[in-house]
């Protein structure tokens, strides 16, 4: 187990769950004073947040167990399930508040403290912008999707955020301007908005996810990886087939079959398996390899050709 690819994912999450209690606290406070959809919805979605981070929280301490006999490959895939998690919850909310904002458009309601709530939307920029940043990075060092996730959410959050700062900028201005009841009209049609903006991003976050759950193989870039690597050694192996891979959170896991000559030595076709192991796990971090050594038909048409195995001699 990489002890500093956890660290670095309990990191993130500790962040995650300071910023999410603090924009919940702030967001519930704003709303007592001010009489906004859009702001309802924020706090619906930082509530949301703050749920999935506690979860995150002990995720990733399961995540990050060593295999045993029940799990054999590991806890994963929890990270998934939490992906999977939060991209129906906010779906939930998105569904739930855009009927509330249908009815607010229908029958529209005066927005009070419009400068509180301006204020509260700057204060959700500042820290959904700084802790994704953060948040990212921490992703980038322990290759976790669940993390990775946060850190998107995050940013999704900061631009809800930077929506309802114009909405609250443009409601402020009409209100000045004498146009309050065209003024009353904003908030439902941004807190619309914000509703249809989180809708896609999760509905891909949850589809993503639970294709994950469902054993799906690495993305083409790993791939790739695994057959460049098997390329630069072409020479030390007469054919590779059946390659398969799977995910369980940022572990992956490769298995593929290797053809060796059929006189050659056991030890030395376990040194050749042994270092392609060595070569793909270190161009894939956080990767487990399993290569099966068989031996040859000896149908090639170099020995069709009563030519000698140039393998032999590895």
């Amino acid at each position: 187990m990489n002890m500093k690819a956890s660290e670095y994912m309990v990191r993130a999450v500790k962040v995650s769950l300071l910023g999410n209690v603090v924009l919940f606290s702030v967001k519930a406070a704003t709303l007592i004073f001010v009489n906004s959809l859009a702001i309802a919805v924020d706090l619906g979605i930082s509530f949301v947040a703050l749920v999935v981070s506690v979860i995150l929280f002990y995720s990733i301490k399961i995540a990050n167990r060593p295999a045993d006999l029940l799990h054999n490959y590991g806890y994963g895939k929890i990270e998934h399930v939490c992906e999977v998690m939060e991209g129906v919850i906010l779906i939930g909310i998105a569904l739930a508040m855009s009927s509330q904002a249908i009815l607010g458009i229908i029958h529209p309601k005066h927005i009070t403290s419009a400068w509180l709530g301006l204020a509260t939307s700057i204060i959700g920029i500042i820290i959904n912008v700084a802790g994704g940043l953060y948040i990212l990075a921490m992703a980038r060092k322990s290759f976790s999707p669940a993390i990775r996730a946060e850190a998107l959410h995050y940013f999704l959050e900061g631009f809800i955020s930077f929506a309802i700062t114009v909405s609250f900028v443009l409601t402020i201005f009409l209100q000045a301007g004498g146009q309050a009841e065209l003024a009353s009209y904003v908030d439902p049609i941004t807190a619309l908005l914000v509703s249809i903006i989180i809708t896609i991003p999760s509905f891909r976050l949850a589809k993503h996810a639970f294709l994950k759950l469902l054993d799906a193989s690495m993305e083409e870039e790993g791939k790739i990886e695994i057959v460049k690597q098997l390329a630069m050694y072409v020479d030390r192996y007469c054919e590779f087939k059946d390659l398969k891979t799977r995910t369980a959170g940022r572990k992956k896991f490769v298995e593929l079959k290797i053809i060796l000559p059929r006189f050659l030595s056991f030890q030395k076709g376990h040194e050749i398996a042994s270092f392609l192991e060595n070569g793909i796990k270190n161009n894939i971090p956080n990767s487990e390899i399993l290569i099966q050594i068989q031996p040859c038909k000896q149908d090639c048409e170099i020995l069709k050709q009563h030519k000698a195995c140039p393998y032999i001699s590895l």
